[in-house]
């Protein structure tokens, strides 16, 4: 990468740096991209957090040092930051509130997985409802006596339920519509009644949602307000005979209550993609049950969305550095503060977001 003086300097933590990022990132002599070890920052570490004007972050938080977080002590550490871009979708590794008190902008890669996830979130229905997991066990372990244990349903006519309708939520709606002629509920307390329609819903209140709702599917981030948002109330609201399923993240629903409700046969089954503590241990509690089908966060890692998400975030970032429009803004309220202190860096005053920002810039979710 270029080390001229008057860079615009990118740092990513190994191994958390984008597909095709660098190459992209490389071939602007203007922009250098720093690489730093996931170990305490030496002096050398130090002397690039304290040049940056950018990072590159990973959005999963177990797989990222707490020290790389983008909280307090690396926020204290970072003076000429001026943009956080996380990895993909979710944001719990970074301070949101934290980046917007210090005029720092923060973005995401929204809608880069969303076909990945969303077609996770139907595998994982069509697999709980037509038994492939409950039947795949049986057949393994020798312990099949006859078919008829295991009839399954038809997703056809079915309801789902999504919490978060944004752009993996709209992908879930919209296959669920057309595949399955599947009527959609959508809790989004930050989406009005008209976006959620056009976006091929009806809008409810979430308990409406869990009880009208034959699969629920949750696809909204992880923040304050939907941490241990579905527990043993909400799950005591579902019928027996639906599912749940989440490709979101951990701590959005509580595993303790989710257990319960299977242990007492409250809901009919679970898909988990992410967990409290990733990966989880293989004697969970979630794991002995048959009619549970778990895999660890990679709902969004597919060939294809790998590329897709590289692409988007190194142009991104590098249209962010250049001070052009950037749609995928998870904290549209600092853009005073932030375009005071780019212009202080860079001499210019960078564009307004467009009018009409991706949604998650307003709604907070996904």
């Amino acid at each position: 990468m270029n080390n001229t003086v008057n860079s615009k300097r990118v740092f990513c933590v190994a191994p958390h740096r984008p597909q095709g990022y660098g190459e992209i990132l490389g071939k602007r002599g203007d922009v250098r991209l720093d690489m730093l070890e996931q170990v305490k920052p030496d002096n050398a570490a130090l002397e690039i957090l304290s040049a940056a004007h950018a990072y590159q972050t990973g959005s999963a938080r177990d797989e990222l040092v707490p020290h790389y977080h983008t909280r307090g002590k690396l926020l204290g550490q970072t003076p000429n930051l001026l943009v956080v871009s996380t990895n993909g979708a979710g944001y719990d590794t970074v301070d949101v509130k934290g980046c917007t008190e210090r005029g720092i902008l923060v973005v995401n890669q929204s809608g880069g997985n969303a076909e990945a996830v969303a077609e996770h979130v139907v595998g994982m229905m069509l697999s709980l409802v037509k038994r492939f997991n409950e039947t795949d066990r049986a057949l393994r372990a020798g312990t099949l006596t006859g078919r008829a244990g295991y009839i399954g349903r038809e997703a056809y006519g079915k309801t789902i339920g999504i919490v978060g309708l944004g752009s993996v939520g709209k992908r879930v709606a919209e296959l669920c519509r057309l595949l399955f002629h599947m009527p959609v509920l959508a809790y989004d307390p930050h989406l009005s009644a008209d976006v959620v329609r056009a976006r091929g819903a009806e809008k409810v209140e979430l308990d409406e949602l869990l009880r009208r709702s034959d699969f629920v599917s949750i696809n909204c981030p992880l923040t304050g307000e939907t941490r241990k948002l579905i527990g043993a109330r909400e799950y005591a609201l579902m019928e027996p005979s639906a599912y749940f399923i989440t490709t979101a993240r951990g701590s959005i629903h509580d595993e303790d209550a989710l257990e319960a409700a299977l242990r007492d046969k409250k809901i009919a089954g679970a898909g988990l993609d992410v967990w409290e503590k990733e990966p989880p241990p293989s004697k969970h509690p979630l794991m002995k049950y048959d009619n549970v089908i778990v895999t660890p966060h990679m709902a969004g890692v597919t060939v294809e969305a790998r590329a897709r998400m590289g692409q988007i975030a190194a142009e991104q970032i590098l249209d962010a550095l250049d001070g052009k429009q950037v749609a995928r803004i998870i904290n549209p309220q600092v853009w005073t503060a932030y375009a005071r202190r780019f212009e202080k860096a860079f001499g210019f005053k960078p564009a307004p977001p467009p009018p009409e920002p991706n949604w998650h810039a307003t709604e907070k979710h996904e």
